[in-house]
Formats: structure tokens, sequence, C-alpha cells
């Protein structure tokens, strides 16, 4: 059964969290998988000591990622974008903001003439606006785990690392990373990223970014070792 988290970047979903690993080692199964790389990436910074338990977990996962990797397919999680509402809480109505919209829709419309290709130009880019604008807020995350691979043994390691994290655009964060022998006296660096799927393409990231000059001068390949979607779950199983 696949397991699920509200937003992990706030208190509440911090502490249901903290609640969930007091009798758990891992998110799911008794060895670290998927799932527990899906929530460590959820994590926007080092947990607080307060919350004891997302704490111990969070630098056991961590030394992990940094030594020897995680490996294990795990059951499934998903992780919401906004923490619950508690039942409890006194919701304030919004403010209506139909009619008022509507009454500035309605002052913008010549009832007694016919509609200019200004007016038809406005309102379509109204409506672009507000469609951009919702598909914005719908947007989910995705994490990543990517394998960059040195030309040779005599790539400077800390130089790649740090040009492909000089990498920047909208959506895209940069985790910790570890380097994994692959034979031969050569490294490869296994980097760990979240991106906002509607803002970064993980293939124009690669073949754009991270294989393009001056950081092809380090980099000979990357590969998506995992890739993870961050979705919606509801964590009172």
């Amino acid at each position: 059964m696949a397991v699920s988290f509200y937003k992990l970047t706030s208190a509440a979903g911090l502490k249901k969290l903290d609640e969930y690993l007091l009798t758990r080692s891992y998110i799911s199964g008794y060895q670290a998988s998927k799932d527990d790389i899906t929530v460590f990436s959820a994590i926007s910074e080092v947990p607080s000591s307060d919350y004891v338990n997302v704490s111990r977990w969070y630098s056991h996962i961590d030394a992990l990622m940094r030594i020897s990797g995680v490996s294990g397919d795990g059951c499934g999680v998903i992780v919401e974008g906004d923490a619950p509402v508690p039942e409890d809480a006194v919701a304030t109505p919004p403010a209506d903001d139909t009619k008022a919209s509507a009454a500035v829709d309605d002052d913008d419309v010549d009832l007694f003439g016919e509609e200019t290709e200004e007016e038809k130009k406005a309102a379509e880019e109204r409506a672009a606006s507000k469609a951009a604008s919702s598909k914005k807020k719908e947007s989910g995350k995705s994490s990543i785990l990517l394998d960059v691979k040195p030309w040779d043994d005599e790539t400077d390691m800390k130089k790649l690392e740090e040009a492909v994290r000089s990498v920047e655009m909208e959506g895209l964060f940069w985790g910790v990373s570890k380097l994994v022998p692959v034979g031969y006296g050569i490294k490869k660096l296994q980097i760990m990223l979240t991106i906002v799927d509607d803002l970064v393409s993980v293939d124009d990231l690669v073949e754009n970014y991270l294989q393009v000059e001056p950081i092809n001068e380090y980099v000979q390949s990357c590969d998506i070792v995992a890739f993870n979607k961050i979705c919606k779950f509801n964590l009172n199983l």
C-alpha cells in the first residue's frame, strides 16, 4: 500500500512525518528505498532537532546517499503540496470576487456597439493569463537521481560538480550528491534534483545545459537513475 504525506515544508507536515517515523526506520519496508528518496527530496532544508524522528531519519538517508546509495524500490509514496486544514478550524468565507470581476468586465463592454479588435485582443489575453495561472497552481514536482559521468580519471570532479550546479533555471533545485566509483580509477557524480514539472524538462536540462560548452569540458554523459513524481497523499491511514 502506498504511503502519503502532506506538504513537508510546513510545521504541520513535519509533525505528521515525525509521528509516522516514531515506530519506523524507513518510509516503507525494512530498508532504505526510492520512497525515502522521494520524501527526502520534498524536505527543503535540514529538519530541526525538534522533530527527533525526522531528524534521525533524514541524517541516516543523507549518509546512505553519500556512502552507498539507495536501491530499494519501495511501495510508492505520494507527497501533497499543501498541509490539510484541521477539522476544527474556523473557515473564513473568501471574499466574493465574482461580482466585482463581472462589474469590471461589464464596464469594459460596450453594450450598444460592436466589440473592437482591441477589446477582443484584451479579452483573449485575460483568458490566456487566467489559464496559465491555473495551470501553474496545479503543477506537480518530481525528484530525480542523476548519474553524471566524466571523460576520464583525470577529470577534476570538484569542478565537474561546480559546473553542474552552476545551471540555474526557474523550477530547478539541486540536492545532495556523492561520488561513486565506476572502475579504473574513474568516479561518477550522483546528484539529486527536484523540478517543477511544468517549468523544467529533464531532457532539455541534459541535452541543452549539461552537455554543451563549457560544461561538456567535464561531462561526458548523463543518465537518469530514478525519477519519482511527488504527488498527493493522505497520511490518515
